[in-house]
């Protein structure tokens, strides 16, 4: 099993020591790959000094871009799997195993941990906590499975999804799109608990305006990935 955890940053010198110490500590097997995405800060030097691979974007290409670049690393470098770990330290290495666990025993191309199927819960603003309700159900009702947690930037790619992704991947609401674009490529999509912790560092830029804003666009997005067609 060769797994490659891609870790998309941008301006996370706070974080990011904590985050590959969290991911050395609990999932030594895999490889840490930072994708610096354009950061002014020293999130690049930080990575490199604690021994993560990193990849240097020249400006700031946004999660989508990120993440694409990291499927391409995971293809050529012959990886099994990827993992998706944000780089604001609020995923937990120690959760790994239950995204991995579909995986392993199934052959789930791709593996959704959601915040809000664990126990501890998900608490965020009432508009968030709409937003995320409106997605759900509409991700939910085009792929015929149900998706609590669209937006989760914590996930699991088999090698079918690194190889589908590192090809076709959306730069504007990626984590949502995804969903609709594995489906039309056939492939299969589970969902599993997993625990959301704090930043470490910073805030969230996400405010009610922005949160608005982002659905409507995200819904338009979908309209318009229905329409591609996927070879």
């Amino acid at each position: 099993m060769k797994v490659l955890v891609i870790v998309p940053a941008y301006n996370e010198a706070g974080c990011i020591g904590d985050v590959i110490d969290d991911l050395r500590s609990n999932f030594p097997e895999g490889d840490v790959l930072v994708v610096n995405d354009g950061s002014r800060d020293n999130t690049s030097e930080l990575a490199r000094k604690l021994g993560a691979r990193v990849v240097d974007l020249p400006f700031n290409l946004g999660i989508g871009g990120a993440m694409q670049t990291g499927f391409r690393y995971a293809r050529e470098g012959g990886y099994d799997a990827a993992v998706q770990f944000d780089g604001d330290g609020q995923h937990k290495a120690g959760e790994i195993g239950k995204i991995l666990r579909p995986w392993q025993l199934e052959g789930t191309d791709l593996v959704v941990g959601s915040r809000f199927l664990s126990e501890e819960g998900f608490t965020s603003s009432v508009q968030r906590r709409i937003g995320a309700k409106i997605l759900s159900f509409v991700v939910t009702t085009l792929i015929g499975k149900r998706i609590t947690d669209t937006t989760s930037g914590f996930r699991l790619y088999g090698k079918r999804a690194i190889e589908f992704f590192s090809d076709t991947y959306a730069e504007d609401y990626p984590e949502v799109e995804a969903l609709i674009l594995a489906h039309k490529k056939g492939l299969s999509v589970e969902e599993v608990p997993s625990r959301l912790g704090p930043r470490t560092a910073g805030r969230s830029s996400i405010t009610a305006p922005k949160a608005v804003y982002y659905m409507v666009k995200v819904l338009l997005a979908i309209f318009v990935d229905l329409l591609k067609k996927i070879d």
